[in-house]
Formats: C-alpha cells, structure tokens, sequence
C-alpha cells in the first residue's frame, strides 16, 4: 500500500506547512493530495496529523511516517548519486556565483556537504560585484548563481530555493517603533543602510519603495551585516534584511524590528544554471542541498 510517492507527498506537506502548497510541490490539486493522505489513514486506520492546524501538527503515526520518508529519501538520493558517478564519472567543477551578501551562512555548510558525496567535483567561489550575475553562465565564468530574481532568460534554467521575510531593522528608541509596521513613506525620511548593490537588484526598492514613487533621503552602505546593525543600533538610519541574516541579534534584542507592509515583506532565493549544467547529478544533489541545507538551519524560511 505504502508507495514513494506517498511518502515524497508527507515530506512536502511537512516542509509547506499546507495541502495547497505541498499540491504544487508534487504536481497534484489540493483535493488529490487529500485523497492521497485520506486513503492512507484509512488503510491504516489511523489519523497522520490534526485537520486545521497551522503548521500542520503531526500524530505520532504521521511523525513516524515522515521518519521513513526523509530515510528513504536519503537513500534514493544515494542510489541516484551512486548511478550517475557510473555514467558520468565523478569529476567536474562548480564554480559559485553570490548576488546576496548574507548566503554565506547556509551556501559554506551546502558545500562541504556536497563535497562528501562528491569528492571529485572541484567547487570554488566567484568573487566581486557582477554588474550581470547570470551573464557569468553565458561567459562560461560561473556554474551557478544565486540570485533574487527569476528572469526569463535564453539558455537559462532557475531552480527555485526558498522565500524568507525581511523585516525593518531599528534602533530601541526610534520613534518609527510607535507604529505596527513601516510604509515606503516612513522610508522616505530615513537614510537607508543596506550592502553596496543596485537599487533595482534589492526587494525593498523592487517591492516597495519604486511602486511608490519613493528613495529613502539618503543611503549608505557596507559589505559586512554586522556593520549594518551597529548603524542601526546607534541611529544612523534604518534597514531591511533577510530575518534568517538578522534572527541571532533579534534574539539578543541588540535592535527592533518592524514588518515593511500589513503583511510584511517577502523575498525568495533562486539558482540560475545553464540547461546543460542542470543535467549535471551533482549540480542537481547540490541545488537540493542548498534547500535542506537553509530549510535545518533557519525555521524562518519557506521551500519553494
């Protein structure tokens, strides 16, 4: 009864939180994904987790269930890695491509992973500010790039990552605290601290201040995050980032954060390759990683 593709269906409902969203993962409509968990609780006869809960909270049949699923899962990933080395060989190169400043936290750990499993493949970071990120695949002078946005492009696939949500980043006594959340008006006064990237490659400008119409009065900027937050902290301006950068000095209530909007701001992650280098196993492996890896590390965090 038990199939793999009732247990690929329990890790995506595990990892979206939702029978909508988990639906999309496995190509399936909301009503089939129900079915699907329907007819396994009954030929079980028992429930796999509680109906209008979010998250989702798991019975202990449905805990045991996810178990099996993310073992075998790991050991079909094994197998698969195993038959590509047979017809691929072992070897090859991934070279690294960062548009985000802050991905350093979860893309190290990603690649030591890899480099278990693929002690071959010869993996290095591509260095400096890149006017056209992707246009490094085109030159032949990146493998993979990691990048905010999933433009359309020739020869280009882009392998969706995760969504996170960027808060704004205060000091404890700005009086923009007073309010429930931040407006691109409030931006509006403030200068505006953020890395050295362009206007038109940062969510906030993308999302929220351009549609309006509106700049910050001034910003100002500097490659380090902990460098934004003692700005932040001693009032020389506001920011916006990434909560799994910033969640560390949140907790130690080092600054104050606001939602950008009723519903906060919301920003994704995707990996550009060229179509030839997705055919690659270990390119494939290392885009999965990537997502196991961010989804142990940051519970903040959304697979997409």
């Amino acid at each position: 009864m038990l199939e793999i593709r009732h247990l690929q269906s329990l890790i995506a409902l595990a990892e979206t939180g939702n029978l909508t969203r988990a639906g999309q993962r496995v190509s399936l409509s909301q009503s089939a994904l129900s079915h699907q968990v329907r007819t396994l609780e009954e030929h079980y006869g028992l429930e796999l987790f509680e109906r209008k809960t979010s998250p989702l909270k798991w019975t202990r049949a449905g805990e045991r269930l996810l178990v099996l699923a993310y073992d075998v899962q790991r050991q079909i990933a094994d197998a698969e890695r195993d038959l590509s080395r047979f017809e691929q060989g072992v070897a090859g190169t991934l070279r690294i491509a960062v548009e985000c400043h802050s991905c350093f936290d979860w893309l190290m750990p990603a690649m030591d992973a890899l480099r278990e499993g693929w002690p071959g493949v010869e993996m290095d970071i591509v260095s400096g500010f890149h006017a056209d990120p992707v246009g490094l695949l085109d030159e032949n002078r990146a493998d993979l790039v990691i990048v905010s946005s999933a433009k359309r492009r020739r020869g280009i696939e882009h392998h969706p990552l995760f969504e996170y949500d960027m808060p704004a980043l205060l000091a404890h006594d700005h009086p923009l605290l007073r309010k429930s959340h931040l407006t691109a008006r409030d931006f509006e006064r403030e200068t505006l601290i953020t890395y050295p990237i362009p206007d038109n490659r940062m969510d906030l400008f993308r999302q929220v201040l351009e549609p309006a119409g509106i700049g910050p009065k001034e910003r100002r900027t500097t490659e380090l995050t902990v460098a934004i937050l003692q700005l932040v902290k001693s009032r020389r301006g506001i920011a916006a980032l990434p909560r799994w950068a910033v969640q560390a000095y949140l907790d130690r209530d080092y600054v104050a954060e606001r939602p950008i909007g009723t519903h906060g701001l919301r920003a994704s992650l995707h990996a550009a390759t060229t179509r030839e280098g997705a055919s690659q196993a270990f390119m494939r492996e290392f885009i999965e990683t990537v997502r196991r890896t961010a989804q142990k590390q940051f519970q903040s965090i959304r697979l997409l």
